[in-house]
């Protein structure tokens, strides 16, 4: 079966997917047909995704449940001590319904209401948001479950690309292309990974909200968005190595978070200039101007190669973004030994990867 009838099956319009819009000039999906010995691309693969999402989901409870929590707590994760608040409804009410960050008039009007100085109402207001903010134990939960997938995932790719000549030669990445075979291993990769950033959209209502949390969803839009894309357009060897630049910083960031929790600073702070200079050098420089390049000047424009060029353009913004946070970080904490966030103001608790956590994503 061609890859239109495969789809016209599952619901979805022939002309969506037409080959003069998701394949280069003269190329159709007769090219991609598959044989015993040769396998091309299948959409309807990616489907394997939702069971592959809710499967890392469960591996990641088990996994923060029985090893990263205890290992947490082994080497002395621990919180601060937050002050307890006093129960009252009428405060409680408005913090449920209106937020935790009440304006002058609210104060004044929750004064009359409560018959308390608006003094008190600041502290009440400050102590009840520091009880729902996140604990360290709950970030070094999340951070070790990202280490482990982004470490396995960077050097399983590597291994995966080590041999293929195309890795080393960005102008063999686009020879003969769109008929270029799918190995199963890298068809299985590329599974997972578009399984594991479905599962971060499906968890980021759970997990511990950082200031980045728009450019988050963006990045993970976006990425799940050039995973299916480049899959369907069977752009297999461009968007490994896609993938493997960005997860080559990732694990870093996470081990510098999980350093913080751990309040051992030097260590941390050393890890995280590395991971500065890995996501500065593979992000600003061998991405734009190796991957991106040749993307650019091997392959003939056609509507998804515009497409794909469009969301590049996204995450390469994105870069720029969180390498001008990455930077003032370096400068303002680590080089000048400024002051960090008191974990009692009103922002979330003091975290040096906060301001980094842009960066993983991808």
């Amino acid at each position: 079966l061609s890859v239109p009838n495969i789809l016209t099956r599952m619901g979805v319009s022939e002309g969506f997917w037409h080959h003069e819009f998701w394949l280069p000039p003269g190329a159709t999906w007769e090219d991609l047909k598959e044989s015993a010995d040769v396998h091309y691309p299948q959409p309807q693969d990616l489907l394997l995704c939702i069971p592959g999402a809710l499967l890392l989901i469960f591996v990641r409870c088990l996994f923060e449940r029985t090893v990263a929590l205890p290992l947490g707590r082994g080497l002395g994760v621990s919180d601060k001590r937050r002050p307890k608040v006093q129960t009252n409804a009428t405060l409680e009410g408005f913090y449920v319904l209106l937020g935790g960050t009440p304006k002058e008039k609210d104060l004044v009007s929750l004064a009359k209401q409560s018959d308390l100085p608006i003094k008190k109402l600041e502290t009440w207001f400050r102590h009840r948001r520091a009880q729902d903010r996140p604990r360290l134990i709950k970030k070094f939960g999340e951070a070790s479950w990202r280490f482990m997938f982004y470490f396995t995932s960077f050097f399983s790719g590597l291994a995966l690309l080590y041999d293929k000549p195309w890795f080393w030669d960005h102008t063999v990445c686009w020879l003969k292309f769109p008929q270029q075979p799918l190995p199963p291993t890298l068809g299985w990769f590329y599974l997972l990974e578009l399984s594991f950033y479905c599962s971060l959209v499906a968890t980021l209502p759970f997990d511990v909200k950082r200031k980045d949390f728009k450019e988050q969803i963006i990045h993970h839009i976006t990425t799940i968005t050039l995973i299916f894309v480049s899959y369907c357009a069977n752009m297999i060897r461009f968007g490994m190595i896609v993938m493997l630049v960005h997860d080559a910083s990732d694990y870093i960031l996470e081990l510098a978070k999980m350093l913080h929790y751990l309040k051992w600073q030097r260590v941390c702070d050393a890890v995280f200039i590395a991971f500065a200079v890995v996501f500065i050098v593979s992000r600003l420089v061998i991405f734009p101007l190796i991957v991106y390049y040749y993307f650019v000047t091997k392959l003939p424009l056609f509507p998804i190669s515009c497409l794909i060029n469009a969301f590049l353009m996204v995450l390469q913004l994105l870069h720029i973004f969180w390498s001008y946070l990455i930077i003032q970080m370096i400068f303002s904490v680590i080089l000048r030994g400024a002051k960090r966030q008191d974990a009692r103001s009103d922002t979330e608790e003091s975290d040096r990867s906060e301001a980094e956590d842009p960066a993983k994503n991808q």
